[in-house]
């Protein structure tokens, strides 16, 4: 588990359990593969095959509410999840292959700014997901 992640647990009174290491190193490795999860759970269960996705699920639940983990929608489709970035950006959902991409491009920034000025309104979470067909499949 990271430094930042162990010390966001024990500075709020949360022991550092082995199930939550585990989901927190399988959703840090999958480098920007949006996992569901039940996803997490079965990559979970190659290590601990007792382990269930309700618990999959309180982790999950406890890693966003500390600033850890995001859950997003990028379709009717289940649920993904992602470590938290230190900047917003938008996701590019293609509709053939379903390849997720990241881009880190500012108009998000400039839609929260533009939010707060006009509506007094303090966004504290923005998504903007993308769908279209990628350059492969084009």
């Amino acid at each position: 588990m990271s430094g930042q992640a162990e010390q966001a647990l024990r500075a709020s009174g949360y022991r550092l359990t082995p199930q939550r290491v585990l989901v927190w190193n399988v959703l840090r490795r999958s480098h920007d593969q949006h996992l569901s999860a039940e996803e997490i759970c079965a990559a979970v269960q190659q290590t601990l095959p007792s382990f269930n996705v309700a618990s999959v699920y309180r982790t999950l639940a406890l890693l966003a509410e500390l600033g850890l983990a995001k859950e997003i929608r990028l379709d009717d489709g289940p649920a993904k999840w992602e470590v938290t970035h230190d900047h917003e950006h938008h996701h590019m959902v293609c509709r053939v292959c379903g390849s997720i991409t990241h881009d880190d491009d500012p108009v998000l920034d400039q839609v929260t700014a533009r939010v707060e000025a006009t509506h007094g309104f303090a966004a504290e979470q923005v998504d903007m997901v993308v769908t279209g067909v990628c350059a492969s499949c084009r």
